[in-house]
């Protein structure tokens, strides 16, 4: 399948803007320390507020937390410290009457050890749902996602590939390419791998008939194995794409893949910039802390307040990915994830992230904003490992900490030996909270509240609108559907500029720290200003 035969994305998409919910570090509703679904209902007023249109739940069905629910026993089952299958049908109806589609977070690629299937493969030769093989391989394969072979305890015996952690067998889709010295490289035609795709459809359907909207799809690329430019993975979601557009028109995939120019031209509806492939966003946002460290090699970013990165990698990637997408789906771009670090993090302070909300909420892209990144809390080093944070040298708990909802410590969680959290949520003094940055209207939360109102009301920010850039780096300055001028200075140095174009009387739209008169430009450090221009004028008038 190419982009050319794709159906358009629901408009719904176009115009959303994501919400991350890290479900046992968002609300608890029942005290035993953990967050859980009918926290979030709860808690959706604040969301509908701040004018979040779409919510991405990291997983929440039935798992033992070997690896914070991304090892799923059941995929039909709520995991039971979140509720129940009548709690998340309740959050759906909740969050729809508020103008908000929930996503849930799909895992394709494997299973927890526990998962029938697997029990059952483990015991049945014959049985080709997981890969298998009756020796460990020569070689190990170093395709993402990275993974051992695991001696089985089962009657089968032998070995199974695991990707991550011994505890997610990979489901098996096939490889791409055979070897006669693998003979546990089946086609992606055989009768497991097409089990396997069956039940992807059934997995969805599933919940879309409980009114959830769409998927966040985990390790999209890394279904295939062994498959060179992804073409059989991509021939995989291709299908899924038909499927879904007979069937599902109205709901969505979003890929974790991190190649937009490659995921949404073979079926997913978006794709994620994101930290292990290419530069694009840690070219934005990474400045060597944090769990991103391992994937930096010295390079400064762009969003650094001593101005020493650049806006060329991302906007080369940018400029590839959108002429490939060509208007049939659409880049997401993160602030962060529950894999890599939060925007505060760091020597960054929470003075520069208006700037950066500035720029993803004006830039034509998908926003998806990382629970509490609206209030400025921080990646939070040195904690202990809970449920598999600390993958290798990525200390992922760092990001996923309690929600900070009201004053004092720990409030809204127990700290009771059942919670799973962390204390101190924050190191820092004046510790962000919901409530406090309410009662301000001076707060990041503001800033961030007022730009996706402006987003929402004003078309020619959103993704339809054309982007032209004005200048590069610092400031960075582009203008918006011909309409519409954006100032981001992300660096603690102010600048001036005189525009390349002249500009007339110009309506400040959003302003922080920028002023714009007779065509020049005076930007503060750490501002941002979004402006309407005034009609070009009519030749001959």
């Amino acid at each position: 399948m190419t982009h050319r035969q794709l159906s358009l994305s629901p408009d719904w998409l176009a115009d959303a803007v994501l919400y991350q919910i890290y479900p046992q570090s968002y609300a608890d509703s029942d005290g035993d320390g953990i967050g859980d679904l009918p926290g979030i209902t709860a808690r959706l007023d604040h969301l509908a507020w701040l004018g979040v249109t779409a919510l991405w739940l990291s997983p929440c069905f039935a798992s033992e937390f070997g690896d914070a629910g991304y090892d799923v026993e059941d995929y039909l089952t709520i995991a039971p410290r979140y509720g129940t299958t009548a709690d998340l049908v309740a959050l759906v109806e909740a969050a729809g009457r508020r103008g908000i589609r929930v996503l849930l977070d799909l895992v394709p690629g494997h299973t927890s050890h526990r998962h029938p299937w697997f029990r059952h493969s483990a015991q049945t030769p014959g049985d080709d749902r997981y890969i298998w093989s009756d020796r460990p391989p020569a070689h190990r394969e170093m395709a993402a996602p990275v993974g051992e072979w695991i001696p089985n305890q089962g009657a089968r015996g032998g070995f199974y590939r695991a990707n991550f952690y011994p505890i997610q067998p990979a489901l098996n889709f096939g490889y791409a390419r055979p070897d006669p010295a693998e003979p546990w490289r089946q086609p992606v035609d055989a009768p497991g791998p097409l089990a396997n795709r069956a039940a992807l459809r059934e997995i969805m359907a599933h919940w879309f008939d409980l009114g959830v909207a769409g998927f966040r799809v985990d390790m999209a690329s890394s279904l295939v194995k062994d498959d060179p430019g992804h073409r059989e993975t991509g021939r995989l979601w291709g299908e899924m794409r038909e499927w879904l557009d007979a069937h599902y028109p109205d709901r969505v995939l979003l890929a974790e893949w991190g190649d937009p120019a490659v995921s949404v031209p073979a079926g997913l509806h978006a794709d994620f910039f994101l930290h292990f492939t290419g530069r694009a966003l840690r070219s934005l946002w990474d400045n060597g802390t944090g769990s991103q460290g391992s994937w930096a090699h010295g390079e400064p970013c762009w969003f650094d307040a001593e101005g020493r990165g650049s806006t060329a990698e991302f906007l080369a990637a940018w400029r590839q990915a959108e002429a490939a997408v060509d208007g049939r789906g659409h880049i997401a771009l993160p602030t962060a994830n529950h894999d890599f670090s939060r925007l505060a993090c760091g020597p960054r302070t929470r003075e520069q992230l208006p700037a950066a909300f500035a720029f993803l909420l004006s830039w034509p892209t998908l926003p998806v904003i990382y629970y509490g990144d609206e209030i400025g809390m921080r990646f939070v080093p040195g904690l202990a490992e809970k449920e598999g944070s600390q993958l290798g040298s990525e200390q992922r708990q760092g990001s996923r900490t309690p929600m900070q909802w009201d004053d004092g410590p720990g409030a809204g969680f127990s700290t009771a030996p059942a919670g799973i959290h962390y204390l101190p949520i924050d190191p820092d003094p004046g510790r962000p909270t919901v409530a406090a940055q309410r009662a301000d209207p001076a707060s990041l939360l503001w800033h961030v509240q007022r730009l996706i109102r402006l987003r929402r009301e004003t078309p020619a920010l959103g993704p339809g609108g054309g982007v032209e850039v004005l200048h590069e780096d610092y400031p960075f300055v582009y203008l918006r559907g011909g309409t519409h001028l954006v100032v981001v200075n992300p660096r603690r140095a102010g600048a001036e500029l005189v525009l390349p174009r002249a500009a007339g009387p110009a309506e400040p739209l959003a302003v922080h720290g920028v002023e714009l008169a007779a065509g020049t430009l005076r930007a503060a450090g750490f501002s941002y200003g979004i402006f309407r221009l005034p009609p070009a004028p009519v030749p001959g008038r």
